[in-house]
Order: C-alpha cells, then sequence, then structure tokens
C-alpha cells in the first residue's frame, strides 16, 4: 500500500515543478508580450519561492490543526489559481501576482509531502522513498522544459500556465479522492517548545545554505542553459529538449546516490565529485557541439546527489526541534531561490551573454562542498564534545 501511496505523492507533487517552470520556458515571449528585460524575467521565476520567506515557519504548525491531506489539497488548488491568473494577466505585475500566489501553494505542498513520505515509510526504506519523492520535482520541470515551449510555439504563452493549472487541479483531486494516513500514524506533539541550541542554528544554516544554493544553480541551468546553446544556433524547442535530458536523468540518478552513500557512507567525497561534475557540465555548454554530452553529465553526476543534501536537514535537528528548525531551514533556502535568479538576469542584461549567469551557476554548485564540510566539521565536534562529557 506504501508504494501505491508513494505513486499517487510522486504524480501530484510533479505538478510543482510543472507549474513552476512555465516562466523560464516562456521567458522569451514574456520579454517581447511586455517589454521586460531578462532581469524582470528572473524576479518573476524567483516570486514563486517569495511566499515561503513569510510561511515557511507558520506552514509547520498549522499541521496541528489541518489533516495534511487537505493542506496538500489545497496548496495545488493555489498552484492552480496563481498559473490561471498569470495566464489571464495583461501586465508582468499580474503575472507576478499570479507567481506568488502558486508559490504559496508550493511552500505548503512541500512541506506536507514531506511529511506524509515520513509517515508512511517511517522506519522502512524512508531513504529510497525521500528520494523518490524529491525527484518529483525535476521530473515535473523535465515535462515543462518540452511541453511548455511546444505548447507556447503552437498556440502562445499562456497556454503552458493554463495547462500545468489543469495539471494541478487534477492532482489536487486525485489527493482527495485516493490519499488516505497510515492506520498505524499516532499523532506526535511535545507539550513543551524546545528551541534551537546554538550548535542546530548552525547546522540547520549550513544544511540550508548547501540545499539553497544546489537548487539555486539547477533553476540558473534551466533558464539560461537552453540560451547558451541558441548562441550556436541551435534551435530553441531543440536547446529546451537538450537541456532537459539532465532533469530526466536526475529521476534514475538521484535515487541510486542516495543509496550509495546510505550504503557505503563518505557522503562529503560524493558530493565533491558531484559538485566538480556539475561545474565541468556547465562549463561544457559553451563548447561547440556538445551540448547533449554536457546535459548527461549534468543529470547523472551533477544532479544525483539532491536527495543526500536535503538529508541533511533532519541530520541537523532534534526531534523536539524539528517542526521550528525546518521552518528556519526553508526560509533560508527560499531566501536564496528569491535572490539568485534576478541577480542572473542582471549579469545576462549588463553582458549580452548567457555565459554569464551560466558561471554564476558554477560559483553556486562548487560552493556546496565547503557548507557540507563546514556541516560535518560542526557534527564531529560535537559528537566529541559529547563523548568527553560522558568520559569525564
Amino acid at each position: 500500500m506504501r508504494w501505491k501511496i508513494l505513486a499517487l505523492l510522486f504524480f501530484a507533487r510533479t505538478g510543482l515543478g510543472f507549474q513552476f517552470q512555465t516562466v523560464s520556458s516562456v521567458g522569451d515571449g514574456l520579454v517581447v508580450a511586455f517589454g521586460l528585460d531578462y532581469a524582470g524575467v528572473g524576479l518573476l521565476v524567483g516570486l514563486f519561492m517569495a511566499p515561503g520567506l513569510l510561511l515557511a515557519l507558520p506552514a509547520g504548525y498549522l499541521g496541528r490543526l489541518i489533516a495534511d491531506r487537505d493542506m496538500v489539497v489545497l496548496g495545488l488548488v493555489a498552484l492552480a489559481i496563481g498559473g490561471l491568473i498569470s495566464s489571464m494577466a495583461e501586465s508582468s505585475s499580474g503575472i507576478g501576482i499570479g507567481r506568488v500566489i502558486a508559490g504559496a501553494g508550493f511552500l505548503f505542498t512541500t512541506l506536507y509531502f514531506t511529511k506524509m513520505v515520513a509517515d508512511w515509510f517511517e522506519g522502512r526504506e524512508i531513504a529510497t522513498a525521500m528520494s523518490i519523492l524529491v525527484m518529483s520535482w525535476p521530473f515535473g520541470i523535465a515535462m515543462g522544459q518540452i511541453g511548455h515551449v511546444w505548447l507556447e510555439h503552437a498556440f502562445d504563452w499562456r497556454a503552458p500556465f493554463q495547462v500545468a493549472s489543469v495539471y494541478c487541479l487534477l492532482a489536487a483531486a486525485a489527493m482527495f479522492a485516493l490519499y488516505r494516513a497510515p492506520q498505524d500514524q499516532s499523532a506526535i506533539g511535545f507539550k513543551t517548545a524546545s528551541r534551537l541550541t546554538t550548535q542546530e542554528w548552525r547546522l540547520v544554516i549550513c544544511a540550508a545554505g548547501a540545499w539553497g544554493v544546489f537548487n539555486a544553480g539547477y533553476v540558473i541551468y534551466l533558464t539560461f542553459g537552453p540560451k547558451v546553446l541558441e548562441t550556436s544556433g541551435t534551435s530553441a524547442v531543440t536547446a529546451a529538449g537538450i537541456i532537459s535530458i539532465g532533469s530526466w536523468l536526475m529521476i534514475v540518478s538521484g535515487a541510486l546516490c542516495g543509496q550509495i552513500v546510505d550504503r557505503f557512507g563518505r557522503r562529503d567525497l560524493a558530493l565533491a565529485i558531484c559538485m566538480s561534475g556539475a561545474v565541468v557540465a556547465l562549463w561544457m555548454l559553451n563548447l561547440p557541439n556538445a551540448g547533449v554530452a554536457a546535459s548527461l553529465l549534468f543529470g547523472l553526476v551533477g544532479m544525483a546527489p539532491a536527495g543526500v543534501i536535503i538529508s541533511l536537514a533532519g541530520l541537523a535537528l532534534r526531534p523536539e526541534t524539528r517542526a521550528f528548525g525546518m521552518g528556519v531551514f526553508f526560509t533560508v533556502y527560499y531566501a536564496i531561490m528569491l535572490a539568485t535568479p534576478p541577480v542572473a538576469g542582471a549579469i545576462l542584461d549588463a553582458t549580452g551573454q548567457p555565459k554569464g549567469p551560466i558561471l554564476l551557476a558554477m560559483v553556486l554548485f562548487a560552493s556546496v562542498v565547503p557548507l557540507a564540510l563546514t556541516f560535518t566539521l560542526l557534527k564531529t565536534r560535537a559528537k566529541d564534545v559529547h563523548h568527553t562529557e560522558q568520559t569525564a
């Protein structure tokens, strides 16, 4: 039963990536329609993450009042409404309003999809299940990279928003009709609110920083990678298809990387290898006729450790501080995700070359490694201190 539930959650959560990708896929159409520059397009991409800055902390506590299924259904409906508002917009501000509404839905669904998997797989294949859940995001983005570009060419820039909204509504209906909480689930709460220790603050900020820069680099790759290929004469549709290869491949490589690290350890070594692969893949985009090879390397190696990186959040926190700590984690994550797309767009406006944003993405991916090493160092010191206190 739990695998059927996971399949349902994967299907529903795919809508998040499918809706998110709309602006990145139709960015050129929005530039023509509304006279935007690429910093403006980047801002519209980043607005999807803006609600997380304000809602991440309270979102973790609403589960005490509202059932998980209902929270996810409401979030998916918000994603659909936001997409429809963007599709009907007569100005860029209207698109922005839709993106903020959709982003609020994204926040709530992201938090509670994760909780649902934890409820169903507690103590049983949870690492594998979490890796599969995380991969639904790039799966939805890959669908959008191909489908949205085709829809824009066949109809106009509004069509991708509308189709993504229909998908989110179907996902909401499926969740409402088919999802059931596990029978043995028990409500877990804490009578007293525990505060994060100084150690936990440091760990969760390192974990959130690593997850934030990793995802920010990925979004820049999705948004500006096709433009690098187009400068060498590749058509827009073909360029989008080539870049999407990485997203399709990471669905498999992400699950495999999580299993390898769980079985053999050496997390930091795996991250160093994978982030080196990501940087090399982005560099290869600028080489003639290397787009397919770059995307293969990016998907198979560069994006493989997504599940490994997000697992740092669980390692950073005690059970009694996890609700508030995850709010902190997502607040930092959303701040990074909100800030970086406009910066990348401004770099393109200033240089006129899509290589500029790709260079920023290379720096972001490289930053994962020192953040992960700092996390490990802090954890090791904490264990050493705890051991010394026990033997004293």
